[in-house]
């Protein structure tokens, strides 16, 4: 059976290392592992998207959906003191990362848990959800994260998606328009867009 680091058990050995990254101004320490996405450094999509998203102007929690080791909820939680980052990844090892991220980054405010998509926080709702989605893992799973997510949101909350226009924006953001009643491009950098879809 083919590996993925969207699986949720791996196989492939361990061999850990740490690097620093800065993110909205401030440096992070990252272990990362192999079977995890972009484990070399913070992908450029991700970075995009961090410095792009605004938390909403209503309250509640955020979540960061398809965490991976971290770098998206971490850089939220961070800049956000004042609310939970739910973070949740079918990756085990990956979950594992974000839980020793949190900690070697003295970030107390945050939730990290296994979950395929939203199955473990049905019972929650969030005032924003970003997400970098797996494209590989094919349409479906990433259309049925966008569903999940709209149903997770309270009244006037947000998406935001990161997404290359090779691999999928026009669809994707079909997709949004369906399930929101507002969708924009907040910004896009090689070819990378950031789509923020309101739900209203």
């Amino acid at each position: 059976m083919t590996e993925h680091y969207y699986s949720n058990k791996t196989e492939t050995q361990s061999e850990e290392r740490t690097w620093q990254f800065t993110l909205k101004g401030e440096t992070f320490r990252f272990t990362t592992d192999n079977a995890v996405f972009s484990k070399k450094e913070v992908d450029f999509g991700s970075r995009v998207l961090i410095e792009a998203f605004q938390p909403p102007e209503i309250e509640g929690d955020l979540l960061d959906l398809g965490c991976g080791y971290g770098p998206i909820g971490l850089s939220i939680a961070k800049a956000n003191p004042d609310r939970i980052v739910y973070m949740v990844d079918i990756n085990e090892r990956a979950v594992e990362l974000s839980r020793k991220n949190a900690e070697q980054n003295s970030i107390a405010n945050v939730e990290v848990r296994v979950s395929d998509r939203l199955s473990q926080i049905e019972d929650i709702r969030f005032a924003a959800v970003l997400t970098n989605p797996p494209i590989r893992a094919g349409k479906r799973v990433v259309h049925s994260m966008f569903e999940e997510a709209h149903q997770s949101l309270i009244d006037k909350g947000e998406l935001w998606v990161v997404i290359q226009k090779k691999q999928g924006a026009p669809s994707a953001r079909k997709k949004l328009e369906e399930l929101f009643g507002e969708v924009e491009v907040v910004d896009k950098q090689k070819r990378y867009y950031i789509f923020r879809a309101k739900k209203v």
